[in-house]
């Protein structure tokens, strides 16, 4: 398995940490606390998970003698984590990673929108999903599937029916010849044009993997 150029063996310590934490064990690939060292290590999810499957298999002498040293001693572990932490720089960004150059597209998915700090594209994503197993006449309030999805991810029905409006208007099947004014707009065209033409079932299993975020 190729190395991440941002990787290094000191992370292990913090995927011991996330693989200890209840329920113990491989956690799922969008899983919140995944996403969330994802974010602070600027590392991709998929790699994370990756290498947590390895950390499970112990495939190496050095993950077998890190995973005797610390996985039975968690205050070892936190002190260890602490001072690595400390060492490289985190809560300091820019000083960490001055001189790298970043491939954010993913880490965009899981950030808010600047037209609603509420929002994230993985919001629209799962409501896109929704939209192809539904029909225009049935994308208002009183749908239970609406509800359940409101219920999920924290978005209110009212905004989840605002986002399928504007999905309709970025569909070209509906052809619709009005005039769309909205701020969700942007956000709305952008992850249709990512995932509006995939195959449904492409789109279903991201949208089943990324409701483990919530």
């Amino acid at each position: 398995m190729a190395k991440h150029p941002q990787w290094s063996d000191e992370y292990w310590l913090l995927l011991i940490q996330l693989y200890l934490k209840k329920p113990t064990g491989l956690k799922p690939l969008y899983s919140r606390g995944m996403v969330k060292l994802a974010l602070e290590l600027h590392v991709q999810p998929q790699f994370l998970y990756e290498q947590m499957f390895r950390l499970r298999q112990m495939d190496t002498p050095r993950i077998e003698k890190l995973w005797e040293k610390y996985a039975h001693s968690p205050k070892r572990l936190t002190r260890a984590i602490a001072l690595m932490r400390q060492m490289k720089g985190f809560g300091q960004a820019s000083d960490f990673y001055e001189g790298v150059e970043m491939n954010e597209s993913w880490e965009r998915d899981f950030r808010p929108i600047d037209a609603d700090n509420n929002l994230m594209p993985i919001h629209f994503i799962l409501i896109l999903d929704l939209y192809f197993r539904l029909t225009p006449t049935t994308m208002v309030a009183e749908t239970p599937e609406i509800s359940e999805l409101s219920k999920r991810i924290g978005v209110p029905i009212k905004t989840i029916v605002a986002i399928m409006d504007v999905f309709q208007f970025c569909d070209p099947y509906l052809n619709r010849d009005d005039i769309m004014i909205s701020p969700l707009l942007p956000t709305c065209q952008e992850i249709w044009d990512r995932y509006g033409t995939e195959k449904p079932e492409r789109l279903a299993a991201l949208a089943a993997q990324l409701k483990e975020y919530f």
